[in-house]
């Protein structure tokens, strides 16, 4: 079974691709423009001995989804699942944003699900399962995370409308948000890798659950949602967060 996997080369995606590759024997990674991390990507999961293919493009724009899931067809080996996990970072506010940036980061965080589903629903069959990657930012406002909270915000009302359409042929979607993980994303947003580390660690020690996200506890949720034990799960955002959301 093929899995393809946008943002598959950095963070979370990656660490998601790298436990479905040796589940499903296949994967198919999704990267917008660093070619070093995508050869790095492949050559990490290759070394598992699952099949790994990089492809290139931009899910931001209707044409670019459809161009990507052109070239997955294109490789001839189908498509079983997607998870999208790609992201645009623009750390900004509402009223402070370039809205021409802004429009293009909604775009890619939110609108991006719907271009993605439309291009590759004649590859999706009875049993094949969408996950959309989304986080807390969606429902809980932080500083300068407007462009990706309100996007995801944006992809996780379509997952729901999706459902109407995708459960009567077999097809889940759904979504998962992971607890804050230490990502060049996390460090982008707040302005450097120290920084980051020091946020990671900070919400650590204030998480319910006493301890930092691992990539185990999203990546294992992922698998779950696109094994046959989870058919009957439609439309649902799972937090991986340890309580965060929940208990403040």
């Amino acid at each position: 079974m093929t899995v393809l996997v946008t943002g598959g080369t950095k963070g979370i995606g990656l660490a998601i691709a790298k436990r479905l590759a040796p589940v499903h024997g296949r994967v198919v990674l999704a990267y917008h423009s660093d070619e070093a991390a995508a050869e790095a990507a492949r050559a990490e999961i290759a070394a598992t001995g699952a099949a790994v293919d990089l492809v290139r493009g931009d899910v931001g724009t209707i044409e670019g989804s459809a161009a990507l899931i052109g070239a997955v067809e294109g490789l001839g080996h189908g498509l079983s699942h997607i998870v999208h996990s790609a992201a645009m970072i623009y750390p900004t506010t509402l009223l402070g944003a370039d809205l021409v940036r802004f429009r293009q980061a909604v775009e890619t965080n939110g609108l991006s699900l719907l271009y993605l589903v439309h291009a590759a629903q004649h590859l999706l069959g009875r049993g094949s399962s969408v996950v959309f990657i989304t986080s807390m930012g969606a429902r809980i406002p932080s500083a300068n995370y407007g462009a990706l909270g309100v996007g995801k915000a944006l992809a996780e009302a379509i997952v729901r409308y999706l459902v109407a359409e995708l459960a009567p042929r077999g097809v889940r979607v759904n979504g998962v948000a992971p607890g804050l993980v230490h990502t060049t994303s996390v460090a982008a947003m707040v302005g450097g890798e120290e920084a980051a580390q020091s946020v990671v660690d900070r919400a650590a020690r204030s998480n319910p659950s006493g301890r930092a996200s691992r990539d185990a506890d999203y990546a294992s949720l992922v698998e779950y949602l696109l094994s046959p034990e989870a058919e009957f799960i439609q439309g649902q955002v799972i937090a991986a967060t340890g309580g965060v959301g929940v208990i403040g």
